[in-house]
Protein backbone atom coordinates (compact mmCIF):
# COMPACT_ATOMS: atom_id res chain seq x y z
CA UNK A 1 0.00 0.00 0.00
CA UNK A 2 1.36 3.45 -0.82
CA UNK A 3 1.10 6.84 0.89
CA UNK A 4 -1.99 7.83 -1.08
CA UNK A 5 -3.99 4.85 0.12
CA UNK A 6 -2.59 4.34 3.62
CA UNK A 7 -5.21 6.56 5.27
CA UNK A 8 -8.95 6.11 4.84
CA UNK A 9 -11.14 9.19 4.99
CA UNK A 10 -13.99 8.28 7.32
CA UNK A 11 -17.61 9.27 6.64
CA UNK A 12 -17.77 11.53 9.70
CA UNK A 13 -15.91 14.52 11.06
CA UNK A 14 -14.54 15.44 14.46
CA UNK A 15 -16.73 17.57 16.76
CA UNK A 16 -15.00 20.66 15.38
CA UNK A 17 -15.67 19.63 11.77
CA UNK A 18 -12.23 18.34 10.84
CA UNK A 19 -11.85 15.18 8.72
CA UNK A 20 -11.25 11.89 10.48
CA UNK A 21 -8.97 9.21 9.05
CA UNK A 22 -8.31 5.56 9.76
CA UNK A 23 -4.77 4.27 9.40
CA UNK A 24 -4.67 1.57 6.72
CA UNK A 25 -5.76 -1.88 7.74
CA UNK A 26 -7.01 -4.92 5.90
CA UNK A 27 -10.48 -3.40 5.62
CA UNK A 28 -11.89 -5.91 8.07
CA UNK A 29 -11.46 -4.02 11.33
CA UNK A 30 -14.53 -3.11 13.35
CA UNK A 31 -14.02 0.60 12.61
CA UNK A 32 -13.56 -0.03 8.89
CA UNK A 33 -16.72 -2.14 8.76
CA UNK A 34 -18.63 0.56 10.67
CA UNK A 35 -17.42 3.18 8.19
CA UNK A 36 -18.63 0.94 5.33
CA UNK A 37 -22.05 0.66 6.99
CA UNK A 38 -22.33 4.42 7.47
CA UNK A 39 -21.28 5.10 3.87
CA UNK A 40 -23.95 2.67 2.65
CA UNK A 41 -26.54 4.37 4.87
CA UNK A 42 -25.53 7.83 3.61
CA UNK A 43 -25.83 6.71 -0.02
CA UNK A 44 -29.21 5.10 0.66
CA UNK A 45 -30.50 8.21 2.43
CA UNK A 46 -29.32 10.36 -0.48
CA UNK A 47 -31.24 8.15 -2.91
CA UNK A 48 -34.39 8.37 -0.79
CA UNK A 49 -34.04 12.13 -0.43
CA UNK A 50 -33.70 12.50 -4.19
CA UNK A 51 -37.02 10.68 -4.59
CA UNK A 52 -38.70 13.01 -2.09
CA UNK A 53 -37.18 16.01 -3.86
CA UNK A 54 -38.63 14.94 -7.21
CA UNK A 55 -42.08 14.68 -5.66
CA UNK A 56 -41.86 17.99 -3.80
CA UNK A 57 -40.56 19.86 -6.83
CA UNK A 58 -43.58 18.78 -8.87
CA UNK A 59 -45.96 19.97 -6.13
CA UNK A 60 -47.11 23.47 -7.08
CA UNK A 61 -48.38 23.96 -3.52
CA UNK A 62 -44.92 23.56 -1.95
CA UNK A 63 -44.01 26.76 -0.15
CA UNK A 64 -40.66 28.51 0.20
CA UNK A 65 -40.04 27.03 3.66
CA UNK A 66 -40.48 23.48 2.39
CA UNK A 67 -38.19 24.16 -0.54
CA UNK A 68 -35.52 25.71 1.71
CA UNK A 69 -35.70 22.68 4.00
CA UNK A 70 -35.36 20.41 0.96
CA UNK A 71 -32.39 22.41 -0.31
CA UNK A 72 -30.67 22.12 3.08
CA UNK A 73 -31.16 18.36 3.21
CA UNK A 74 -29.98 17.99 -0.40
CA UNK A 75 -26.82 19.97 0.46
CA UNK A 76 -26.16 17.65 3.41
CA UNK A 77 -26.70 14.56 1.24
CA UNK A 78 -24.44 15.93 -1.49
CA UNK A 79 -21.72 16.64 1.07
CA UNK A 80 -21.97 13.07 2.36
CA UNK A 81 -21.91 11.54 -1.12
CA UNK A 82 -18.91 13.63 -2.16
CA UNK A 83 -17.09 12.52 1.00
CA UNK A 84 -17.84 8.86 0.21
CA UNK A 85 -16.62 9.36 -3.37
CA UNK A 86 -13.43 11.04 -2.15
CA UNK A 87 -12.79 8.30 0.39
CA UNK A 88 -13.34 5.52 -2.12
CA UNK A 89 -11.29 7.30 -4.76
CA UNK A 90 -8.38 7.64 -2.34
CA UNK A 91 -8.44 3.87 -1.81
CA UNK A 92 -8.16 3.01 -5.50
CA UNK A 93 -4.68 2.00 -6.59
CA UNK A 94 -2.95 4.51 -8.82
CA UNK A 95 -2.73 3.45 -12.44
CA UNK A 96 0.25 1.16 -12.89
CA UNK A 97 0.59 0.19 -9.21
CA UNK A 98 -1.36 -3.05 -9.19
CA UNK A 99 -2.84 -4.30 -12.43
CA UNK A 100 -5.54 -6.95 -12.57
CA UNK A 101 -3.04 -9.71 -11.77
CA UNK A 102 -0.80 -7.59 -9.55
CA UNK A 103 1.52 -7.08 -12.49
CA UNK A 104 2.38 -3.42 -11.84
CA UNK A 105 0.26 -2.08 -14.66
CA UNK A 106 1.11 -4.47 -17.47
CA UNK A 107 -1.88 -4.95 -19.78
CA UNK A 108 -3.72 -8.24 -19.19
Amino acid sequence: MNATTSLRLLPWTSPDGKPCYLAADDGGSRLSRRADEIEALQLSMGTQLLGHARVLLTDRKADAGELRFLASRLCEALRDVLRVAESRGMRLPAYGEDGPAGDAGEPP
